[in-house]
């Protein structure tokens, strides 16, 4: 039986199991949900969607970078075909782009899906885009210090609300591939 860290406080985000309320989660995020047995780790918590965005998140509701979870969706192509991967890193590293993920993907040059692409496809809001409930077929990089984090924090598929799961449960989400190396420290300034 899993523990549910995630109806802990995170920061001072107050979370309650993610089913009981799917008026905040995206409807691909609240489908995937009803579906999976792993669901009952899973918290949610209501913010303000204009503090959806990952600086100023941490920022208002106290949730340290080192478990604050994005979710970039890249794209390349290759012999004509298109390859896309969601990538979850944490907030104090970014995803190796040009190097891991292109390597992974087995593509020449890859880029950052365009913001409408990506929300047209996965159905899910733009800042609130998340690993949980991504289109079938879809490629899902964890970078593997997501794994590690007892509770991360990541999007529910809308910007009003954030999930909160053990990495472990993200990291055993089907699909999912852990990857070493995915993300880089960001610089400290």
């Amino acid at each position: 039986m899993l523990t549910p860290v995630t109806l802990a406080t995170v920061g001072t985000l107050d979370t309650v199991p993610a089913l009981s309320r799917p008026d905040l989660l995206g409807a691909p995020v609240a489908a995937f949900l009803a579906d999976w047995p792993d669901a009952p780790a899973v918290g949610v918590a209501a913010i303000d969607p204009a503090f959806s965005d990952t600086a100023v998140f941490t920022q208002t509701y106290g949730v340290l970078p080192e478990v604050s979870g994005n979710c970039v969706v890249i794209a390349g192509r290759r012999e004509g075909q298109e390859r896309v991967a969601a990538c979850v890193v944490l907030a104090t590293t970014r995803a190796d782009v040009n190097g891991t993920v292109k390597r992974l993907l087995d593509v020449r040059k890859c880029s950052f899906m365009g913001m409408d692409d990506a929300v047209a496809r996965t159905g899910m809001e733009y800042g609130g885009i998340t690993p949980v409930g991504l289109p079938a077929g879809w490629r899902v990089l964890v970078d593997a210090r997501v794994a590690q984090v007892a509770a991360v924090v990541v999007g529910s598929g809308v910007r009003g609300s954030k999930l909160v799961l053990p990495g472990a449960v993200l990291a055993a989400m089907p699909g999912v591939e852990v990857v070493d190396g995915l993300a880089n420290p960001v610089p400290q300034e």
